[in-house]
């Protein structure tokens, strides 16, 4: 990174960091209201019982990044999960999902891009929940607290995210655009990243499948066209979902 990229992150990662003891705070007063919903969610949904030791999730990986490391990609998930909030990883894409995107990038050199040293991993919201549909329970339980919380982080995420990314000078890759919908979990997201980058169709922003159940792979296959390389065919997968999802 330049000293001005290096700069920008530098100040993305100490504000993020501050920012999810702020939520982290919100979330434990009073008597840890937020776990205690994100165990009754896992338990309505039959998630064999876990033990949720973050609520709210900052990237730890991020601290790792440094001013030589080259980044090439910033990719925004869901929310973290049951892997990525255990007090032993607190990073993002660390279970399956992770695995298989790592395996992607490895499986494709000609994109020449390390999974896990040129990309800056983030999530539309840091408040885990095992699977991201249980987001939904939260949201029909936790009242105001809640919605106020889930609204406050997706939007800081889309704020903050357009920020560095413009910074950074590299491609924005969303990963599961299902819930960017009209009335989706992510709609705050969704719209706020709409108003971030003005509707703007140059934007460097592109909108694919989930990585879990190789969902990315499969779709990205079905869209192969002969004469096009794996590079054009992701941007003409991602622009075709992001005018389809986004409308810009």
């Amino acid at each position: 990174m330049t000293k001005i990229q290096w700069e920008a992150f530098t100040d993305f990662r100490d504000r993020f960091r501050h920012q999810c003891k702020l939520w982290s705070k919100t979330a434990e007063t009073p008597s840890s209201w937020l776990s205690s919903l994100q165990k009754n969610a896992a338990t309505n949904d039959k998630t064999p019982e876990y033990p949720i030791e973050t609520p709210v999730v900052y990237n730890r990986s991020l601290e790792s990044i440094t001013e030589e490391d080259d980044i090439k990609l910033i990719l925004t998930g869901d929310n973290p999960g049951k892997n990525e909030q255990l007090t032993k990883n607190q990073q993002y894409l660390v279970g399956l999902s992770g695995k298989l995107a790592d395996g992607f990038f490895k499986k494709n050199p000609d994109l020449s891009i390390d999974f896990r040293s040129n990309v800056i991993i983030l999530n539309k919201s840091p408040i885990h929940t095992a699977k991201t549909k249980q987001l939904s329970y939260l949201l029909r339980h936790g009242g105001d607290s809640f919605n106020s919380l889930f609204e406050e982080t997706q939007k800081w995420m889309a704020i903050e995210t357009v920020k560095l990314q413009k910074e950074l000078s590299c491609p924005h890759w969303i990963v599961g655009y299902g819930e960017l919908k009209e009335k989706g979990l992510f709609s705050v997201y969704a719209t706020e990243l709409s108003k971030q980058y003005e509707y703007n169709t140059e934007e460097l922003v592109y909108l694919f499948q989930h990585f879990s159940m190789n969902r990315f792979s499969i779709d990205l296959a079905q869209q192969s066209i002969t004469g096009y390389s794996l590079k054009e065919t992701l941007i003409r997968l991602g622009l075709t979902h992001r005018k389809n999802i986004l409308h810009w």
